[in-house]
């Protein structure tokens, strides 16, 4: 690989999102101050944070310069920061060369790694950037959300308004609350159940990692009921459940599916599913993604929330947190190119997924049955 010194800075451009319902932003204006600072021009498009509650003066003032066109912002930068993964719309403005740093989740939407190794791009995905640990920490700040988020739209959607069964998550005394099951204890599942405890409801947490299990107990002190997870466990719960939420991640591949279409019709009539992992395909065999603008479809009588940007409800807390996150991979990117911030950063070396036309990720290549090309021979060639 290249040494970092030999890198020169990279223009970053920050594009307004077009995902449906999608009003995150990729970069806040402390996170251009910060990138102006280490001498890294950034263009962000006009309007970009609207919806985030950021005004384009407070880019300025940050040190951006604020460009009138998406086109524009693509075509003068050499790294592109965004929240999600690039839609069709966009892919006309991808070029040989071009770094783009955002969440790709490329074993969910083959088309965009597709578009990726045709047009040459080196993409740099967030949810793959790892550490020693095995933590993700750019998944980290929007799993949190989402499964906060996750209870909430739970909650809602039991409303009988809404089409569920009428139930009140926290119940009052006297009548049984709401069971909550939860599939994953990682981030969203961790924080959907920390959520629903805290509304008072019942809930039951499964995962297969029994440790995680334990370290859940000890903070919540049997508040939250946990479960070694398995077919039948799953089945049994599912079918007394009032709210399931779905919160299983394989990084950088396709999740698995835990809820069977069969375990879907032994449930409440009205109940709801909430499938967070539907991103990366879905824990739920019974799931297709859905918007913000449409968020629900029932199915043998259970009501499936499936919205693939779930943060981007509440853009203004997901923008901040996500910035506090991605900035210093960021900035690395930036003032050293991807083959020194690569040498120099092995966790984020796990993050770039496409390079030059060729798969540098193995848990993308695995899941969408694509040769592996190493990250070194691919940034050397």
């Amino acid at each position: 690989m290249t040494p970092s010194s030999a890198m020169s800075t990279l223009t970053v451009g920050v594009p307004r999102e077009v995902k449906d319902g999608e009003h995150r932003v990729a970069i806040t204006p402390d996170g251009v101050h910060e990138l102006a600072a280490a001498g890294v021009p950034v263009l962000v498009e006009a309007g970009a944070g609207v919806d985030s509650s950021i005004a384009d003066d407070d880019y300025r003032r940050a040190g951006a310069e604020v460009i009138a066109g998406a086109d524009d912002v693509w075509g003068r930068a050499d790294l592109v920061m965004k929240v999600k993964e690039p839609k069709e719309e966009e892919f006309a403005r991808m070029r040989d060369g071009l770094v783009l740093f955002t969440y790709l989740h490329l074993a969910a939407y083959p088309g965009v790694a597709d578009a990726l190794l045709e047009r040459g791009v080196t993409g740099v995905a967030y949810e793959t950037v790892q550490l020693e640990s095995g933590a993700l920490p750019l998944l980290a700040p929007m799993s949190e959300v989402a499964g906060r988020m996750a209870t909430q739209v739970g909650a809602h959607f039991l409303e009988r308004e809404q089409g569920g069964r009428g139930v009140l998550l926290g119940g009052v005394p006297g009548v049984r609350p709401a069971r909550v099951v939860v599939l994953g204890a990682g981030n969203v599942g961790w924080n959907a159940a920390w959520i629903a405890q805290g509304m008072e409801a019942e809930v039951l947490l499964l995962d297969k990692n029994l440790d995680r299990l334990r370290w859940v107990d000890q903070i919540h002190q049997g508040r939250i009921v946990t479960l070694a997870s398995n077919v039948g466990a799953v089945e049994r719960a599912c079918a007394d459940a009032d709210l399931v939420i779905g919160a299983v991640l394989v990084p950088g591949g396709r999740a698995p599916v835990v809820v069977t279409d069969a375990m879907v019709r032994g449930m409440k009539p009205g109940a709801v599913i909430v499938d967070c992992a539907v991103d990366q395909g879905g824990c739920i065999e019974s799931i297709r993604e859905t918007t913000h603008a449409d968020p629900v479809y029932e199915l043998h009588g259970v009501l499936h929330y499936a919205v693939g940007n779930i943060p981007g409800a509440v853009p203004h807390t997901s923008t901040y947190a996500l910035t506090n996150a991605t900035l210093p991979y960021a900035r690395e990117l930036a003032t050293k190119g991807v083959s020194g911030a690569a040498t120099d950063d092995p966790e984020l070396a796990k993050g770039v997924n496409t390079v030059a036309g060729k798969i540098t990720n193995a848990a993308v290549a695995e899941a969408l049955g694509r040769e592996l090309t190493p990250l070194d021979v691919a940034l050397s060639a």
